[in-house]
């Protein structure tokens, strides 16, 4: 049985193993280097401290995926829209631990009053396509050839996601 809750210090080797071979071998980063233990703490910190969630999918004590959310962009008038990551370790994938994934990163985005969720997907990338779409993303910006990886010019999807929130935010 699969579970999700938030994720714990003690996860960090587990979430660098997942990120790194989706680093090193898909589409769905665009970056070529695996990130360091050190990089990753700093990123759990950085999340932790922002107040924004990383949750967890766990299989009989072992991590098999996770997802969080942070900004989407850095300027003020972004401060309601965040953009959203969801992972899931090589020979996991299909098993429907994605959905188990974002539906706690919707719930949770709505509560802190987010309006927008962002998801910049590789358009090649039908499942996550199809996963996002099936939380009712739709597909808001086709970016041709702004990526380079594996010797080969990749396009980029954004989803959007809108949420029910105050009409009338604060501004500032």
């Amino acid at each position: 049985m699969i579970i999700i809750r938030e994720a714990r210090e003690a996860d960090l080797p587990a979430l660098l193993a997942i990120y790194n071979h989706v680093v090193l071998h898909t589409t769905a980063v665009y970056t070529y280097e695996p990130q360091t233990m050190e990089a990753r703490a700093a990123w759990y910190r950085d999340k932790v401290l922002a107040g924004y969630p990383v949750f967890v999918a766990e299989e009989d004590g072992r991590v098999v995926g996770f997802s969080s959310y942070g900004p989407f962009r850095a300027w003020p008038a972004y401060k309601y829209t965040i953009e959203n990551s969801v992972y899931v370790l090589e020979g996991q994938r299909g098993k429907g631990i994605g959905k188990l994934l974002i539906q706690p990163l919707i719930g949770s985005a709505r509560e802190k009053g987010f309006h927008a969720v962002i998801a910049g997907i590789d358009a090649s990338n039908a499942a996550s396509i199809r996963l996002h779409a099936s939380f009712g993303f739709l597909e808001v910006a086709h970016f041709r050839q702004v990526g380079y990886k594996f010797g080969r010019w990749l396009d980029l999807t954004f989803m959007e996601l809108l949420l029910d929130t105050p009409a009338h935010p604060t501004e500032g």
